[in-house]
């Protein structure tokens, strides 16, 4: 099992580094980095882009911007730096960040450097011979939750995050700022979405309380212990953290889980491999969190169709960047499909009032 540690590969074009210069830049503000600096890129991903760095026997990591990217506070690689360099010491299931560049001249963008865990990754379309079997994969499934409810557990203020975030009025924050994100990379047509947008701003609820949350919490953000893929060793992707409601959290990771009953067209897009042999549903996930965390999660249909809007976003963003000529990565051609599929999904649930078989 171990054989299959997430790796880096060949760089792809566009987003390639200055070699030499970012060498000698490690080497004069980090210690422990001899020899010729190599790099690699992992290849998954659409948003922050990701580096495998060796430099002698030392393997690093390192985070900057997407190319193009105008969506500053999306992509503010020092407060990911900060969240990382506080938790790190607190919690130890998040990567220990170890340098913040600044200086745009080095790679083309600001960027953060932290140190390498080797895990695995489950993704969406894996070798046939990777896919873990269904016990395997509902263990796996029953790790996701409990690392999801020790996260929202955290003493936050003890980890030095207490001014991460505003926690009062947070969800309403949310609903507005999604959906002016939305309109300003609106590129196309989604009335479903609109009217589920409205829905959102209709029936918000208050904060069922206050916790450190993720907001990208899915299998693809998480480090799995390559002798037991149950066991999960680090937690990825902390660009979107802050402090506020664990059910607005918990809504997002729901909307990323595919059940393996929904549609096809769902399917071909899932971001994470929910629908093997072994997952639960998105309702038992629900029901999981509520019992290993305390939290009420009777409204959990409002929290769906937030995270399936919020996605919608997420990704209409990114085909706005593609559709303006600011990427050229073609994993991004077909995005709007996606934008639309959220749409139609979140709309069916506020129809049906459910958060599974929806069509």
């Amino acid at each position: 099992m171990s054989s299959w540690i997430d790796q880096a590969t060949n760089i792809r074009e566009g987003e390639e580094l200055d070699l030499i210069r970012l060498q000698a830049y490690l080497q004069e503000h980090l210690e422990d980095t001899p020899g010729t600096l190599e790099i690699e890129q992992f290849p998954r991903g659409y948003s922050n882009l990701t580096y495998l760095l060796k430099l002698g026997e030392r393997q690093l990591v390192l985070r900057r911007p997407p190319v193009g990217a105008k969506i500053k506070s999306a992509h503010d690689m020092s407060r990911e730096f900060r969240i990382l360099s506080q938790l790190g010491k607190y919690w130890d299931k998040a990567p220990r960040a170890l340098l913040y560049c600044d200086d745009e001249s080095v790679t083309g963008a600001t960027f953060y450097i932290m140190e390498r865990v080797e895990g695995v990754i489950l993704r969406p379309k894996m070798p046939k011979e990777m896919v873990p079997k269904a016990s395997t994969m509902r263990g796996t499934a029953e790790g996701l939750v409990d690392t999801f409810v020790e996260l929202h557990g955290l003493d936050f203020e003890a980890a030095g995050l207490g001014e991460l975030g505003r926690p009062e009025g947070y969800n309403e924050r949310q609903i507005k700022g999604w959906t002016k994100r939305y309109f300003n990379a609106k590129t196309g047509e989604v009335p479903e979405l609109e009217k589920s947008a409205r829905w959102l701003a209709e029936h918000l609820p208050p904060e069922s309380g206050t916790a450190l949350i993720h907001n990208d919490f899915k299998y693809d953000n998480l480090l799995l212990d390559p002798k037991d893929w149950t066991k999960v060793i680090a937690v990825l992707d902390w660009e979107m953290a802050t402090v506020g409601d664990p059910l607005m959290d918990l809504g997002t990771s729901l909307g990323y889980w595919m059940n393996s009953d929904d549609p096809e067209i769902m399917q071909q897009f899932q971001l994470s491999p929910t629908t093997l042999p072994g997952n639960p549903s998105r309702s038992e996930i629900a029901e999981w969190y509520a019992r290993k965390s305390g939290r009420d999660v009777g409204n959990v249909v409002y929290y769906y169709v937030y995270g399936m809007f919020k996605i919608a976003v997420i990704v209409q963003q990114i085909y706005y960047r593609y559709q303006k000529g600011l990427t050229r990565d073609a994993r991004f051609a077909d995005l709007h499909f996606v934008v639309q599929m959220c749409g139609a999904t979140a709309w069916q649930a506020i129809q049906k009032n459910r958060i599974d078989q929806l069509f």
